[in-house]
């Protein structure tokens, strides 16, 4: 879950415009999307069409934020939604600006829901992903921070991970600024809350803790320093975790320092599940998209089957012809020859 919003107050009815002071762009509210410890979020509708839009009275924050994204638009890769508007509100009624950002809004569908939706083959691509996603931006000198499900959204097709809220996102090397019990190695007994690139590796472990067959989370089980035993069995008691188990278990205790080496310890688990023929050909049958690219496989070398039988054919048929032409030339001569011996024998007479 998000943090809870200390900021009642901006909890803005359906139907609100809000107007920006200095660039006039004008936002019809639609509905809350969520709220965190600086502010919520809201859908909104503009000139531009539907945008995500986030007020709060922490202007520290808010400036914050938009330094992120802005820093994140010159990072090559789709880290987070696209930067559209800043401003100030002056609310009625109120003389205080009120300060707001205005982001591109991506439609798409949670995490865990898509995975439930699609399968949990999904997990590891996914992973995959997010992992390369996160050495970008740890290489910038960042870390999320306040990773979870929550925070990231499946786009597409083709299917695509993204990044929804980057208020937690801090510089490495400082305290993180957000968190979430669950996803928290410090909750855990684990490591520390400093901002480093295995602190995000930790959650992206308990990421994969919560798609892979906890979708409600769980509590540590008492107040001992070190719960890794508690996780340990978690994993161990979900088929599609157990498969991951050795990656999981070595982002828990920190093992990895970047997540270029998680994501290379990823493809080769990936690739050794790959590597089953039986197996393949199970999935051939169960999987839309191998069975599709199966069907295509199998219609490529029919076709090439068929076209060398058929060219096979052709020379045999050519060959016999040939063979066939010959004798027919061979029997005109003879019957020729033979016509005229009797020509000349006649005349002889």
């Amino acid at each position: 879950m998000m943090n809870t919003s200390k900021n009642p107050e901006f909890k803005i009815e359906v139907g609100t415009i809000i107007s920006g002071k200095w660039h006039h762009h004008s936002y019809r509210v639609i509905k809350a999307l969520g709220y965190g410890a600086t502010g919520y979020v809201y859908l909104a509708e503009s000139d531009q069409g539907l945008v995500a839009l986030k007020i709060s009275s922490d202007s520290m924050a808010i400036t914050s934020e938009v330094n992120v994204l802005r820093h994140f638009s010159k990072v090559q890769g789709c880290l987070g939604p696209s930067l559209l508007d800043v401003d100030d509100w002056i609310r009625p009624g109120n003389s205080k600006a009120i300060p707001f950002y205005v982001m591109e809004y991506l439609k798409g569908t949670n995490l865990l829901k898509f995975i439930e939706n699609n399968g949990d083959e999904w997990l590891g691509v996914l992973m995959l992903q997010l992992l390369a996603d996160l050495d970008r931006l740890h290489n910038e000198g960042w870390v999320f921070g306040d990773l979870k499900p929550d925070n990231l959204l499946v786009v597409g097709p083709p299917s695509r991970i993204r990044w929804l809220d980057v208020g937690g996102t801090t510089i490495q090397g400082r305290s993180i600024k957000e968190y979430t019990e669950f996803f928290d190695r410090g909750y855990w007994g684990l490591g520390s809350r400093r901002a480093e690139p295995s602190y995000d590796l930790f959650a992206v472990a308990m990421i994969m803790i919560n798609a892979g067959g906890y979708p409600t989370r769980f509590s540590k089980r008492s107040e001992t320093s070190q719960h890794l035993p508690q996780l340990t069995r978690a994993i161990q008691s979900k088929p599609i975790l157990k498969r991951f188990e050795k990656v999981i278990i070595s982002a828990l205790q920190g093992r990895y320092k970047t997540a270029i080496e998680m994501r290379v310890d990823l493809i080769k688990v990936i690739g050794s599940q790959n590597e089953r023929p039986q197996q393949d050909r199970v999935n051939n049958q169960t999987n839309p998209a191998n069975h599709y690219r199966y069907q295509q496989k199998t219609a490529r070398v029919n076709t090439a089957t068929n076209g060398k039988n058929r060219a096979n054919n052709y020379r045999a048929v050519k060959k016999n012809s040939k063979w066939k032409g010959f004798i027919e030339t061979a029997l005109i001569a003879v019957f020729l020859i033979l016509a005229y011996v009797l020509y000349l024998a006649g005349q002889i007479l």
